[in-house]
């Protein structure tokens, strides 16, 4: 049986982050930490009725545990005007947070850390930050990961140049923060701070905090990071495209890192985009179970 309990980790400033821990009552495996993406909260991971990714992996004996973001999903409180804090506070705070947190309710680290989108870069940034965090960590699982955008497609061209470049921008100015769950752009908002530091990295600018200057790329370079699982869908033709995903794993330090594409004409069900790669009922049947393989390979 699959139990869903939500967990609150406290903020220093104030508020709480949401994880939602997703478990078998009966089986308790491998601890999980899942980390989403820009304009999207830890729901790309679950429903309530346990459809997903981490019921699929709890299914399978895994503890999933999915954090939403400072001012996500069911973090408190969400994201409104004057809310200063940006991807710097997730890298330093969020992420540290939730795993102490982690590590306190079930006496160990998560073993395996699964990522969509932008959640990749954030979670390489954290191993940036802090080496330390590299061992406890067997392998991880990327979902349509990449850090700065390398493709010309004019679906690109659309969704980055022209709405997250430029629109988002006059909607944050307008607004004091980026309403994209109103706009139907995604599932949640993002602060004026997140949507500019995530656009500095997208545009193929070094990988540098615009905080405090510190370089990820450079402090990644002679480390080994955990063996990782890319996973590209072949209709997601604007935002993790291969060429994308390579060069995020080429500036990702040393390691064992591995693409697979998924589309019909590489054998699988469906033609995969950039959500639907999570979401789609027949991703059980590919990438969910190849996930399954690459974690057992590298489980110690």
């Amino acid at each position: 049986m699959i139990t869903q309990k939500s967990l609150f980790v406290p903020l220093p400033c104030s508020g709480s982050l949401h994880l939602r821990h997703i478990y078998h009552e009966q089986k308790a495996g491998p601890v999980v930490l899942f980390l989403h993406g820009a304009i999207e909260n830890g729901k790309i991971f679950y429903t309530h009725s346990n459809k997903g990714l981490a019921p699929f992996m709890a299914l399978n004996g895994y503890r999933c545990f999915v954090l939403d973001l400072r001012g996500r999903g069911e973090s408190f409180p969400l994201i409104g005007s004057g809310h200063e804090y940006g991807q710097t506070e997730s890298i330093l705070e969020d992420v540290p947070l939730a795993l102490s947190f982690i590590e306190q309710f079930t006496g160990t680290k998560p073993q395996f850390w699964v990522a969509h989108s932008w959640g990749g870069v954030l979670m390489n940034s954290v191993f940036a930050r802090f080496p330390e965090e590299i061992e406890p960590v067997d392998a991880c699982v990327y979902f349509g990961s990449k850090r700065s955008l390398h493709n010309n497609h004019p679906e690109k061209l659309l969704k980055a140049n022209l709405l997250w470049y430029w629109l988002a921008h006059r909607y944050s100015k307008k607004y004091g923060y980026l309403p994209a769950k109103e706009l139907k752009w995604g599932s949640d908002n993002e602060t004026v701070k997140s949507h500019l530091q995530s656009v500095q990295w997208a545009k193929k600018k070094p990988w540098i905090d615009s905080d405090d200057g510190f370089d990820y790329a450079q402090a990644l370079q002679s480390q080994v990071l955990p063996p990782t699982l890319h996973i590209a869908g072949v209709k997601d033709k604007a935002l993790a495209q291969p060429i994308d995903i390579k060069m995020f794993m080429k500036e990702s330090g040393k390691g064992i890192q591995t693409l697979n594409i998924y589309g019909k004409k590489n054998g699988h069900g469906h033609n995969y985009g950039h959500i639907d790669m999570l979401t789609h009922p027949k991703a059980q049947d590919d990438q969910f179970k190849d996930l399954l393989k690459w974690l057992e390979l590298y489980r110690k």
